[in-house]
């Protein structure tokens, strides 16, 4: 996993250090005693994190020195603190595979699921994936469990699918809940509807999540027209507001927050290599790479252009595997921690529903990346866009 090995010893320990370089690096330091556990961590200066740990013993100090017990040292650069912490999170999987998740800490990326699999399906917020083969869907990830929260029971305040969490057997006897009595749904604790008339209205709830608050857009929108054109200018005016309602819990939703089957993004960021930039390639939430991309073509590539050439080394990629849920938990929980810093670094890019990443904003980044500039985000803020709607209710009609 790691590209580089060099050999300890006492009598040569300067020329080792010389030999490596002083720039970030994910590194794994080992003894001669194969039962012994190895040294793992990431640095943003490796020659200098090595002297401290490999050079001489100082006097009356409690510092952590390992001269004495290192044979050889293995390591890899790298171009940012994303590529360390992803590095060191594969080699501390593997060195440790009983107690990694507790030297890394992960707190789960809270999601919303679709609970599908239930007669009468409901959603809910949790940080845990169940089969990925079964029938819940998953949207997220979302930065708190509170932002998860509040967008689901604001946006499930415009349909009537149920809010609570038993499992149903209808009975006429049951008197219902407050949601039934204030028609903010079916009730199909007590038959309050046909199972078909529940079934449809969870759909409109799971198109609802999987266009990310389009659907619901188009549908209020189109009912306002309708109302508008048969001069009900009341109605039209209604449900203006009720489209107004919708417009701030849209905003709440992150451009990352996608159902997990169909997150699919790439991630630019530093490269350690002169005149490149890395690539990490998202697959239904799961992180792939990296891999350098080089700026300057090399010569039996010079006559194909930038676009071609990303598309290219994006082809090359291999395909997502199906990981077990809780690899692909860590995953999200990496991720998600990376997009919600206030000073990430690098730029990710979202591919739309039909599964095709923006080429030329992702060209533009590259240079931004290279260059260290502001990301598009910082320089120009865009959340996702619900403005497909025009008009305000003096103008409705």
């Amino acid at each position: 996993m790691l590209t580089e090995r060099l050999e300890f010893a006492l009598e040569n320990d300067a020329r080792t250090f010389a030999m490596t370089p002083a720039a970030p690096a994910v590194f794994l330091l080992r003894g001669d005693d194969p039962r012994a556990e190895p040294y793992v961590s990431k640095t943003a200066n490796l020659r200098r994190r090595l002297q401290r740990l490999l050079g001489p013993v100082e006097e009356r100090t409690k510092k952590l020195n390992l001269r004495n017990r290192v044979s050889s040292i293995e390591y890899t650069p790298t171009g940012s603190d994303f590529e360390s912490g992803f590095l060191l999170y594969k080699l501390l999987r593997e060195a440790f595979p009983k107690t990694y998740a507790n030297r890394l800490r992960f707190r789960f990326a809270p999601l919303v699921k679709l609970h599908l699999e239930n007669e009468y399906p409901r959603a809910s917020i949790t940080t845990r994936l169940g089969r990925l083969n079964g029938r819940g869907l998953y949207y997220g990830p979302f930065q708190s469990r509170t932002a998860a929260e509040k967008f689901m029971n604001d946006s499930l305040d415009f349909f009537k699918m149920r809010r609570c969490v038993d499992d149903l057997h209808p009975d006429p006897k049951f008197p219902g809940c407050i949601y039934s009595e204030m028609k903010m749904c079916l009730a199909p604790c007590f038959k309050g509807c046909t199972d078909e008339e529940y079934s449809a209205e969870v759909n409109r709830v799971q198109t609802y999540f999987d266009s990310g608050g389009e659907s619901l857009v188009r549908e209020i929108s189109m009912q306002r027209d309708a109302a508008s054109a048969s001069l009900a200018l009341e109605d039209a005016a209604a449900i203006h507001v009720r489209l107004e309602k919708l417009k701030p819990v849209l905003s709440q939703l992150p451009e990352i927050v996608r159902r997990l089957d169909r997150l699919s993004a790439l991630i630019v960021q530093p490269c350690q290599q002169p005149d490149s930039v890395t690539f990490f390639r998202v697959l239904n939430g799961v992180i792939i790479g990296p891999a350098a991309f080089c700026i300057q073509p090399a010569e039996h590539t010079k006559s194909q252009s930038m676009e071609s050439r990303v598309t290219a080394i994006l082809e090359s990629f291999p395909p997502a595997k199906s990981l077990p849920a809780l690899e692909t938990m860590e995953h999200l929980a990496f991720l998600k921690r990376w997009y919600y810093r206030g000073s990430r670094v690098g730029e990710i890019f979202l591919a739309d529903d039909k599964n095709i990443l923006p080429m030329r904003r992702i060209v533009r980044g590259i240079g931004r990346v290279l260059r260290g500039e502001k990301r598009e985000d910082e320089a120009f803020p865009t959340k996702r866009s619900h403005d497909s709607y025009q008009g305000t209710p003096s103008d409705v009609g």
